[in-house]
């Protein structure tokens, strides 16, 4: 049975807490273990035959200490509460930790949106969207995609809204269109933020990326852009999986050749069968994890690096590009082996990051160019880098508990100064 989401959430607060060994550590994991609140909506929908189905939807709002709550909304059978309530928690430490003026929320809607028709999928975002409305506003909480949701339905999301409040709210979601004052850069903001993080471990690891060997986990968009940038920086990418198995090349893959070929107008094809692979395994998605390489990028599932696997792993660096790729137990083996881990909520907040962006260039009716998108962008992950990398140094502890310790502290400062403690 895998634990619960929330239960592991409070598990890494309260570590990090009693590290920090605050003299009120009782009352700060009190305070942090629980969210503000979470909103429960039932949404009664018409359904194309003329049936009507209640869909369940929620909104978690954890901690606004440093700013209105901020997190995606996902579609998925299998959201339920305390998974809301979990992702809320992490998208607060997560903002913390990249230094922008936002806590922590999440949504979402138990339902399996493949299912549904364009025109259900719409009446359904909008009821939900009608339902959450009296505790969202450009300054309360600024929903954005996540699992199964994009810009389209943050368009239904952002109109329905505007009607509601009788103006346009451009604020109150972000990742919209280009055509609605979404920012540029978005697509490629987390992929681009994983990159730059991995650029920075590896100066900590004690290599250079020109030449530096690459092996990536999962090729969907922030997979590909990582390896797109690190190539881009003079890396080689060498490995590459996606869910039907791993292509190889130990003289080098081209990420943009692979991608074009993987999405061929006439048939998505797998890496496994690129023209330009050396080696192929089918079936096998776990190869590029065991790779002797400077650099792995998991981007795929949660739960791929364990107890079982990590002494397999033999590569300096890792920058997470998926969420939760790492058991704790694995953790400990590869701090042990010496690998500089940058943890999924410090090297894959690009597209928090530039949701932010978004947010403060439709609040000031401007647009930035994308070199200031990026810009702006690489800063942060440095910035957040290197803090996580002061925090190891000074506790002794593991890359991912060094992330909690800042992310953590700004946060309890922020409540302090507020009063809250």
């Amino acid at each position: 049975m895998s634990l619960d989401p929330y239960e592991m959430a409070k598990t890494q607060i309260r570590k990090a807490v009693d590290i920090l060994n605050y003299p009120d550590k009782e009352n700060v994991y009190a305070r942090l273990s629980v969210p503000d609140r979470v909103l429960e909506v039932y949404l009664p929908i018409k359904m194309d035959d003329g049936t009507i189905k209640v869909f369940v939807g929620y909104r978690s709002q954890h901690n606004n200490a440093l700013g209105p709550y901020k997190g995606g909304v996902r579609y998925h059978p299998n959201v339920t509460k305390h998974e809301v309530m979990a992702l809320s928690t992490w998208m607060t430490f997560k903002c913390s930790l990249a230094g922008i003026p936002y806590g922590g929320g999440k949504g979402g809607i138990t339902v399996n949106p493949k299912a549904l028709s364009k025109g259900e999928l719409e009446r359904l975002s909008r009821a939900y969207f009608r339902a959450i409305a009296p505790i969202v506003s450009p300054d309360k909480d600024i929903p954005a995609p996540d699992v199964y949701t994009d810009p389209q339905i943050m368009a239904w999301f952002f109109d329905e809204y505007s009607k509601i409040v009788g103006y346009n709210a451009w604020g109150v979601v972000t990742a919209k269109p280009l055509e609605l004052f979404g920012s540029l850069g978005r697509i490629y903001s987390t992929g681009y933020g994983v990159a730059v993080a991995a650029r920075e471990a590896a100066k900590v690891a004690g290599f250079d990326l020109k030449g530096a060997t690459v092996a990536i986990q999962g090729y969907g968009n922030a997979g590909y852009y990582t390896v797109k940038f690190l190539h881009e920086w003079g890396a080689k990418i060498i490995a590459v999986s996606d869910s039907k198995g791993t292509a190889i090349n130990r003289n080098g893959l081209d990420p943009d050749d692979l991608r074009n070929w993987k999405h061929n107008k006439s048939k998505l094809r797998s890496v496994v069968d690129y023209p330009g692979a050396e080696e192929r395994l089918e079936g096998d998605t776990m190869a590029p994890l065991y790779q002797e390489v400077d650099i792995l990028i998991p981007a795929a599932l949660e739960g791929q690096i364990t107890k079982d696997n990590a002494d397999k792993i033999h590569a300096k660096v890792i920058s997470e590009a998926a969420n939760g790729p790492t058991t704790p137990e694995a953790d400990e083996i590869l701090n042990e082996k010496g690998v500089v881990i940058c943890p999924d909520f410090q090297a894959n907040a690009g597209g928090v990051i530039v949701s932010y962006f978004e947010w403060v260039q439709n609040r000031q009716g401007i647009a930035w160019t994308e070199d200031e998108v990026k810009r702006r962008l690489e800063e942060k992950i440095v910035s957040s880098f290197h803090a996580m990398r002061e925090a190891k140094e000074k506790y002794k502890v593991d890359w991912r508990t060094a992330a909690y310790i800042v992310a953590i502290d700004r946060v309890v400062r922020a409540m302090r100064l507020r009063g809250w403690l």
